[in-house]
């Protein structure tokens, strides 16, 4: 993805968690915040210590990330976005890790509602 997809700053971090508009599945948990004068959506991924060793943790950052990518003309585009994933998440396969992103992204409204999986 690039740098202008990310969320990378700190500063970014803790606004959009400021603003407390969060979803969660098992795997997943995405906090949002709208900007509307932004262009396109910004991604930020955090997976902590609890999943393992950093193999593992990078194992998983880009698995969502592939799966963001894959999703891309489907999202909403004037949000910042930040994914934290579960301990749970490490291990999953790419498509379980791709099925578990569309349903919280579901359950957040930022996917497009006639998105759907068999498209792929």
């Amino acid at each position: 993805m690039r740098k202008s997809y990310r969320v990378k700053k700190e500063a970014d971090f803790q606004q959009v968690f400021e603003k407390h508009d969060s979803v969660a599945n098992r795997q997943f948990v995405i906090y949002q915040m709208e900007k509307p004068d932004q262009p396109h959506f910004r991604v930020g991924i955090s997976v902590g210590k609890k999943i393992g060793n950093a193999v593992h943790r990078n194992w998983v950052k880009r698995r969502v990330r592939q799966s963001i990518t894959e999703l891309k003309p489907y999202l909403k585009q004037d949000v910042d976005i930040l994914i934290i994933a579960r301990p749970i998440a490490d291990g999953l396969s790419m498509k379980e890790v791709k099925s578990s992103l569309v349903h919280v992204l579901h359950l957040a409204h930022l996917l497009d509602a006639d998105y759907s999986e068999e498209k792929e």
